[in-house]
């Protein structure tokens, strides 16, 4: 039966080889959602690293809370994206080439080109967003995280969260519609 999550977090508080085991779970969502929000592989590697050295600094004094161990963890990763773009003062837009999928069989450059233009408009029109419906948005379907663990991530009620969820949809459809 493979150790439950508490209990891998109790030993990797005494154990630093057991906080790998922490990391293997959770490094390719901490990155995804680091990526999402600086468009940058080599940023989002050198942030998650970063998140996970303070994570690994700190697990002594973790606690639940309630919360799983995964909401510590984009707690911190959105900490550090939030001081990354302070230090830089800028934003940099996601390289369509970095996020567009292999074109499907039998798919002529027409309609290529299409889904490139509106996958552009969608980005375009995210990136207009705030930070924190951006991270909604990376949490719902970068991660596909559920709202309540969108809530707790967030430090929010689940209520808040799918309030916060429909104004954000609502305000990306009126941006959206603009262009058409």
């Amino acid at each position: 039966m493979p150790e439950t999550e508490e209990a891998l977090i109790r030993r990797a508080q005494r154990d630093a080889d057991a906080f790998g085991e922490l990391y293997e779970r959770y490094v390719t969502r901490i990155y995804n959602y680091i990526f999402y929000r600086t468009g940058d592989a080599a940023e989002a590697e050198d942030l998650t690293a970063r998140v996970f050295y303070r994570a690994l600094g700190h697990i002594a004094e973790y606690q639940a809370r309630g919360a799983p161990f995964a909401a510590w963890l984009y707690r911190i990763a959105h900490n550090l994206v939030a001081n990354w773009y302070r230090d830089r003062s800028r934003h940099k837009n996601i390289r369509l080439d970095d996020i567009a999928g292999l074109p499907e069989r039998g798919e002529g450059p027409h309609q290529r080109a299409e889904q490139n233009e509106e996958a552009h408009l969608l980005l375009s029109a995210i990136r207009k967003l705030p930070a924190e419906r951006q991270e909604l948005l990376i949490l719902k379907f970068g991660d596909e995280l559920s709202n309540a663990e969108i809530a707790r991530v967030m430090g929010r009620t689940e209520g808040a969260v799918k309030s916060l969820y429909h104004r954000t949809l609502v305000m990306l459809r009126d941006q959206l519609q603009e262009h058409f």
